[in-house]
């Protein structure tokens, strides 16, 4: 979900590994274990939550988490909590990354320490205050100065314990001033409205005279206004502090007027004084991504030179653009991701890989090393069939995949290894029947296989054979060494990275997987002398059960069957695909007359067929909605039930009111379901913003619950979830590449030339591009660096623009928005550079 921000578009993402904490201090009783998780905050919104690790106090999670940001934020927290069945979970502590230091640590493996958890530290959302000094003469005829305090609003503040209740307490400060009042309690709201104006008496000094009428210089310093935010609660304990203001009366000038939002700051010396090292250190991978995406037609001379890029006939594909993007850019995979995104977009997948697959073949010298390096053709292959292939291995692998992560039985193979409890052969039996099952149900989907794998197989197949006439293998090992290695045996190993399940497994189902990985890989690879491919005697005698000839035959076919073009018809698959589960909050829809309209907590589940909702997992649907039912997917103002990520589902006699867990699931469930149900042939083109209540609609005012909406619907996505790509974000982040390696470009050039002049043998600083035609390329590069020059300057002109009409206090840009101050440092670094 992008923000928008005059007429360009701001895409936030954000992947993080989690890796393992270390050092975690003892529990303070004779058990010293700890039952610890970890979880990721936008602020103080928790996004996600890994699995809980008994019994340790440096605990390895393994986890990884990606989402897209729908909202602005100005730190990324991960909180260490102790789980506790009788009371509410501890928290250890945390690690709070800035926003504008992000990029410090984007795509390293970095050690933070975990610093103390502090109730007056916990902080996030603005306030907007007016503040304004005049004068005023009592009925003796002295003249005194008021200061005029109006809050007027604040917005995204924290929840507490699930609730928020704010008030405002306001008091002026200086040396001998104590004032304090408070605004009204707001109930359930964090976007609270105020709107109350408080006074202040500002004393003068002797000297003061009717002629003067601004505060002097010397009292003002001396004076601040304190304004704090406080959630009103019902417990023992007292009120919880949601942040604060401290604002110099200096900032009223010479017109005695400030209008300003701030953001709220954490009470100063609210920490409590803990030794940062005593809290243990927590191990994170972080990549923060930000896209400034133009219109369309900013991109079009990149985006045509990319796509030409899938036309081989008229130059060859080591000349192309997407061919060069992969020989500059450091990792083949920073290249393969936006390039598979944008030609799956524009239907030219299957020509592009066709023709890099070919190139690469025609340059392998040994049939047995074929497609095995990590070239730009591989991993093409590898994006397309995550983002191609995922519901394929969702109905291919999950049910198994399921049971075993919840069977938890033994499958140590390995007489080291093996518990005294256990026995070698039942483990060893255990073993071959998942293995059996797991394989019967890869080569048995061959029916599955997405139309546009088996096209890409098909063109492998035939590239192959046709360089290889003599090896009769080479066609079968070219697509295995995909499916089988590539797709199958990592989605088995790390079936958590497959959205096979939510979390990493424990470490004895862990190793039951890989070695099930470890035989199906052996058994998709028709290696000729397959006990040899084991490093392991123990797992060269276990293959002995799958030496038959049945389970090659059973390969081959399966791979004849996914290597034929077209062949299937994806339409024509009628089995439930299960999209996306889990809990959340839904309004009573009113089904029953005179039923109350509660709010309750309901299991749902949507698949490509229905869209149900169940009082508890596994429990039967209390009510189902057919896709082709859904009308519309919007999200519901939150002032309908002041309830935040709220969203509706629209049907044609009345609407399902739904709270999300948080603003990114709220956007997944948003974003899934209106694809899923984007081709229904009566989907609505208006809607109802907020919700019908007391007798009419809150948005329009409206009273016929039938009324035709009053704003449009959001724009639709194409209805295949799998290949939903934004053109023109992966044509800006292609050119955020070409902009990062433009050194490596020139570089090229220069190649080019050296290769075109001298016959001789390749200069060495040249030796690491492939180049087949100097003319060709050359000419290509140049048309990358005029476009990519040209984005550049438009970039630069935007940034320039916005600086110079961003007003600092505005409700954009806040005052104590540092990540606006530091782009504003680097705006005048750069103020006389230009292209």
């Amino acid at each position: 979900m992008a923000v928008e921000e005059e007429g360009l578009r701001v895409f936030q993402s954000v992947k993080i590994k989690i890796g393992e904490a270390k050092n975690i201090p003892p529990y303070p009783g004779p058990n010293r274990m700890r039952d610890c998780y970890c979880t990721v905050n936008l602020d103080q919104e928790e996004v996600f939550r890994t699995k809980i690790v008994e019994k340790s106090l440096c605990p390895f999670y393994g986890e990884d988490f990606y989402c897209e940001i729908p909202r602005s934020f100005r730190h990324l927290s991960f909180y260490i909590f102790d789980r506790d069945v009788f009371r509410r979970d501890s928290s250890i502590g945390k690690v709070a990354v800035k926003k504008e230091d992000l990029q410090k640590y984007h795509g390293k493996d970095t050690w933070f320490q975990l610093q103390p958890v502090s109730a007056d530290s916990e902080v996030q959302g603005k306030v907007h205050l007016e503040l304004r000094l005049s004068e005023v003469i009592t009925d003796s005829g002295v003249i005194n100065h008021k200061l005029a305090t109006r809050v007027l609003e604040c917005q995204g503040l924290p929840i507490v314990n699930g609730q928020c209740d704010p008030y405002a307490a306001v008091s002026l400060l200086g040396p001998s001033r104590s004032e304090a009042k408070k605004t009204k309690v707001k109930r359930k709201t964090n976007n609270p409205q105020f709107e109350e104006v408080f006074y202040f008496e500002v004393t003068r000094p002797l000297s003061y005279t009717k002629r003067q009428f601004d505060v002097e210089e010397e009292d003002v310093d001396k004076l601040a206004l304190r304004v704090d935010l406080w959630n009103a609660s019902n417990l023992k304990f007292g009120d919880e502090f949601l942040g604060g203001v401290r604002v110099p009366l200096r900032v009223l000038g010479q017109a005695g007027v400030h209008d300003a939002w701030y953001f709220l700051q954490p009470r100063e010396n609210g920490g409590k004084s803990v030794k940062v090292e005593e809290l243990g250190s927590l191990r994170l991978n972080i990549v923060y991504t930000e896209d400034h995406v133009f219109p369309s037609e900013h991109y079009t001379p990149l985006r045509d030179l990319l796509l030409y890029s899938a036309n081989v006939e008229v130059c060859p594909v080591s000349a192309s653009t997407a061919h060069i993007l992969g020989e500059v850019c450091r990792e083949k995979q920073e290249a393969a991701i936006p390039l598979v995104r944008l030609f799956l977009h524009y239907g030219k997948i299957v020509p592009f890989i066709s023709a890099i697959a070919h190139a690469e073949v025609n340059r392998t010298q040994d049939p047995n090393t074929i497609f095995r390096g990590n070239s730009l053709t591989s991993k093409c292959i590898d994006e397309t069939m995550k983002l191609a292939g995922m519901h394929y291995l969702q109905v291919t692998l999950k049910p198994i995949i399921d049971e075993i992560c919840t069977e938890h039985k033994p499958c140590e193979i390995d007489p080291v290894k093996l518990k005294e409890s256990e026995n070698l052969e039942t483990n060893r039996e255990n073993l071959r029947q998942y293995v059996d099952r797991i394989f019967n149900v890869i080569t048995t989907s061959g029916v599955r296989c997405p139309t546009v794998m088996c096209d890409i197989f098909f063109s492998l197949r035939e590239s192959a054979a046709t360089r290889f006439q003599v090896d009769q293998d080479v066609r079968y090992t070219a697509v295995s060494s995909f499916i089988f290695l590539r797709f199958f045996a990592p989605a088995i190993l790390s079936p958590n990275l497959f959205h096979l399940r939510p979390h990493h497994p424990d470490p004895a189902t862990s190793r039951t997987l890989t070695l099930i990985s470890k035989t199906i890989q052996t058994l998709g690879s028709l290696a000729k002398s397959k006990s040899a491919n084991f490093k392991e005697s123990y797992m060269a005698a276990f293959y002995d059960y799958f030496n038959e000839q049945k389970y090659a035959d059973a390969v081959k076919n399966f791979l004849d069957l996914i290597s034929t073009s077209g062949k299937w018809d994806q339409k024509s698959i009628e089995t439930p695909i299960m999209l996306k589960e889990g809990f959340m909050i839904k309004r009573a829809q009113g089904r029953n007359r005179f039923g109350m309209k509660n709010f309750k907590k309901r299991w749902f589940r949507l698949t490509n067929h229905e869209f149900t909702y169940h009082k508890t997992k596994g429990e039967g649907a209390l009510c189902s909605i057919p896709i082709e039912n859904i009308l519309a997917v919007e999200r519901l103002e939150e002032e309908s039930f002041k309830m935040k990520n709220m969203f509706q589902v629209i049907q044609p006699e009345r609407a399902l009111y739904i709270q999300a867990n948080n603003c990114v699931e709220a956007r997944d469930w948003i974003d899934i379901l209106t694809k899923v149900s984007q081709c229904n042939r009566k989907r609505l083109s208006t809607y109802h913003p907020s919700a019908y209540l007391n007798g009419h609609w809150l948005c329009c005012k409206l009273s016929a619950d039938t009324a035709p909406g009053c704003s449009p619907c959001t724009g639709g996505l194409p209805a295949n979830i799998q290949l939903d790509v934004d053109g023109d974000r992966e044509t800006e982040r292609i050119y955020s590449l070409f902009s990062t390696y433009m050194t490596k470009l020139i570089k090229m050039q220069e190649a080019c030339g050296s290769k075109s002049v001298y016959d001789g043998p390749e200069q060495e600083e040249y030796s690491s591009f492939v180049i087949d035609d100097p003319q060709e390329t050359y000419k290509t590069l140049k048309l990358i660096v005029s476009a990519v020059q040209t984005l550049e300057q438009q970039h630069t002109k935007y940034k320039r623009d916005k600086f110079k009409k961003t007003k600092i206090g505005s409700q954009e840009h806040p005052i104590g928005d540092k990540s606006f101050q530091c782009y504003i440092r680097q705006q005048s670094e750069s103020s006389t550079y230009s292209i």
